[in-house]
């Protein structure tokens, strides 16, 4: 099971960024750190140095508010920056609470978003300073973390799809039943049959393996993870042979198998060794429901009297999946080898 990390930490070496941080606290969830002379209610403790104790929360929180000068701040995390994709966002705010500055991991990291609202909530002014927002367009790597894939497969793609669009390059755009937020700068095309003159690049988001494109382009194919399964198995059914009929039926539907973003099953499978294996082979999430919760849906599918004898509900995959997708399943149930597999579409947004 992954253990999410806390979101934000907020350092401070002053009372007047003590004060400011306690502004911040009461409007958002945040964790306030100070020095230990400064030590008081509502505040952590350095605990020693503030370069071990920055360490510590580089690796512990997926943002940091510096409320003090950049130099110091820059100084702290200096020797702890390893890479854009790992490295949690950094602000650093004056005690003022004039300017919030996003200075690393603006985009992955969400760093101008939360600059943004904590500017927002404080009064102050965003300090934004990524090319693409500068230029008042969109960022590939945002636009991926958005629906849900994975950045790292596309690190040098992101890098040179950002500079084509801050420079002004025709980059199109197509969106297969994706809705995404910010668009700016792209060429959004409807219909991969008919692409306008003078594309550089074409960026393709869909889950889907038999697209066919019209013309030469350079292809970025995005696979958004927008696809729950629903699963039942036979008590001790190989987690290899579960993996080749969820691929079989995927290909079935031409999905891509990267678009899974969460398997299912009903409670009574949490410690099924083969579902665990596939969760843990395509690095998602596996949730279970009690039967309380799949026999509210089970009216909508032809139910097993030996699975409701055994289970205590007369189907699993399909109600689970249909939980899981908020009622929007894609396609035939498999059914094979004591194997059900349902498929479902999910929103994917961040």
């Amino acid at each position: 099971m992954n253990i999410e990390k806390p979101e934000l930490a907020v350092i401070t070496l002053t009372p007047g960024a003590k004060q400011q941080a306690r502004r911040l606290s009461e409007l958002m969830a945040c964790d306030c750190y100070t020095t230990d002379k400064l030590l008081s209610h509502g505040f952590k403790g350095f605990e020693g140095s503030m370069a071990d104790c920055v360490k510590k929360l580089f690796a512990d929180y997926t943002a940091l508010l510096f409320i003090c000068a950049t130099g110091i701040t820059v100084r702290m995390i200096a020797p702890l920056v390893t890479d854009k994709l790992a490295d949690p966002a950094v602000l650093v705010m004056d005690e003022q609470a004039q300017h919030v500055i996003s200075l690393l991991s603006g985009h992955v990291g969400g760093g101008n978003k939360l600059a943004t609202q904590v500017a927002n909530l404080l009064g102050a002014t965003p300090v934004i300073t990524t090319a693409t927002d500068v230029n008042k367009k969109a960022a590939l790597d945002t636009l991926i973390q958005e629906v849900g894939a994975d950045v790292a497969i596309y690190r040098q793609a992101v890098k040179e799809v950002n500079q084509l669009l801050v420079s002004d390059k025709k980059i199109g755009l197509y969106l297969d039943e994706i809705i995404v937020k910010d668009t700016r700068g792209f060429v959004l095309i409807d219909d991969l049959r008919k692409l306008p003159e003078q594309l550089i690049a074409l960026v393709i988001v869909s889950n889907k393996t038999n697209l066919a494109v019209a013309g030469d382009y350079p292809i970025i194919h995005i696979v958004p993870r927008n696809i729950v399964v629903g699963i039942g198995c036979r008590r001790g059914t190989d987690g290899q042979l579960i993996y080749q009929k969820l691929v079989a039926l995927l290909t079935t539907y031409h999905i891509d198998i990267k678009a899974v973003k969460q398997i299912g099953s009903a409670i009574i499978k949490q410690d099924e060794e083969g579902l665990i294996a596939l969760a843990k082979r395509l690095n998602v999430p596996f949730k279970v429901f009690p039967i309380q919760e799949l026999q509210k849906h089970e009216h909508r599918f032809p139910v097993s009297e030996f699975v409701r004898k055994t289970l205590g509900v007369g189907s699993v995959s399909q109600p689970t999946a249909w939980l899981l997708s908020n009622g929007h399943l894609i396609g035939e149930t498999l059914k094979e080898q004591g194997i059900t597999i349902t498929l479902g579409v999910s929103e994917c947004y961040i």
